[in-house]
């Protein structure tokens, strides 16, 4: 086995080459852990956003709140199931809930986005115990205050503490109040008075949802057996956690299979460089080469040699790009979410697996662009490389 000091002494002598295809390497390891580090802070701001002993209903074939509507006394059929959690005071723990979509004007750059405006009852911060109030107050119920998800406010006008923006034409709605909910998407939310979102968009006597906390989560397909074989509900269940990584895989897959695609034509090029450098390193080393052979060292070993010099000058690249995409955790991205049409806000999200991946994918770089260059370092032939 040729020494694994000599093929690193061989990295350290060409150290502007070196660096200049471990730094591509590195942008490539960058974007392909951005990539899955965005992927991975949708899938947490949604899956934070469900619980798995509470169960959503909706109504048959709709994929979203959006496209939902539940009449009052259906609601009222749903949440009298035996299979719902009671409070202390007797009333069963579930939420019925208005959606609607509302455009506002961005602040600090030009154009309207929409945001999900969410009418909830009075009870609401009950059932959702891990909602705070962070600033201001909760709004009054019948009146026309709101309060403002964490991620979004003063990203748009009127959405600040104390400001007030337009819910429907010659009605304003104050903000009296930031609430934050552990970075879930409700953090991308406006939540008013349930009465007031109704009359807002049009939907008297409907709630988009209801949300029911079960006795535990076993009790979810006894739950659901009762309400979608009613026909006359025509109601469909799912548990909250399924509801939300569904919202979410339409807009995960985009933006995985445009990262994907972005880290592959880096990641030809990235390794198209390490090719070069090794091709040029073969030539350079033609003598060391024929040296190496003449000294008994097999053609095998020549190519495992030169085949380590590329998977640890990639690593190398890989660990500067692993470690600059941590900083990508302090940064936060906004979309619009292709379900529900509306902006949601999320961070970049390193987790170990990510790194090791990313470095996982700089070592199969090193691998597939140093092996051409390594076959032909093997392949030479003593006497022609000796009179190099």
């Amino acid at each position: 086995m040729v020494p694994i000091s000599y093929s690193v002494r061989n990295l350290m002598v060409r150290k502007a080459t070196t660096g200049a295809t471990a730094l591509g390497i590195g942008l490539v390891v960058f974007v392909f852990a951005s990539v899955l580090m965005l992927g991975a802070g949708l899938e947490r701001a949604m899956g934070r956003s469900g619980s798995p002993d509470v169960a959503i209903v909706l109504r048959a074939g709709s994929d979203a709140e959006t496209s939902s509507g539940i009449e009052l006394p259906a609601a009222g059929l749903v949440t009298a199931s035996p299979e719902v959690v009671a409070r202390r005071n007797g009333r069963p723990d579930a939420v019925g809930e208005v959606i609607g979509i509302l455009s506002l004007d961005k602040v600090g750059e030009a154009g309207v986005s929409n945001v999900q405006v969410r009418g909830v009852p009075e009870d609401v911060y009950q059932f959702r115990p891990g909602v705070r109030i962070v600033a201001g107050r909760a709004a009054a119920p019948g009146s026309d205050e709101v309060v403002v998800g964490a991620a979004i406010r003063a990203r748009f006008r009127g959405t600040n503490l104390g400001q007030s923006f337009e819910i429907k034409k010659n009605r304003m709605v104050r903000v009296v109040g930031i609430f934050e909910d552990r970075g879930s998407s409700f953090e991308s939310e406006v939540w008013g008075d349930i009465d007031t979102v109704r009359s807002a968009f049009g939907r008297e006597a409907l709630v988009s949802s209801v949300r029911v906390r079960l006795r535990s989560p076993g009790h979810f397909d006894a739950f659901r057996r009762s309400i979608e074989s009613n026909p006359q509900l025509g109601l469909t269940v799912k548990r909250e956690s399924v509801y939300y990584e569904e919202l979410a895989q339409g807009t995960t897959m985009f933006l995985t299979i445009l990262g994907m695609m972005i880290a592959f034509f880096f990641a030809a090029g990235a390794m198209i460089g390490a090719m070069i450098t090794m091709h040029a390193s073969v030539a350079q080393r033609s003598r060391e080469i024929g040296t190496l052979r003449a000294l008994g060292f097999s053609r095998g070993k020549i190519l495992a040699s030169f085949l380590f010099e590329s998977v640890v000058l990639s690593l190398l690249g890989g660990a500067v790009g692993a470690a600059a995409s941590l900083a990508m955790g302090l940064v936060r991205f906004n979309l619009v979410n292709f379900a529900t049409f509306s902006e949601i806000v999320f961070t970049f999200v390193p987790t170990p697996s990510i790194v090791l991946s990313s470095l996982v994918f700089a070592g199969l770089m090193g691998l597939l662009g140093g092996f051409f260059p390594a076959v032909r370092a093997a392949r030479m032939n003593v006497l022609d490389a000796l009179r190099a």
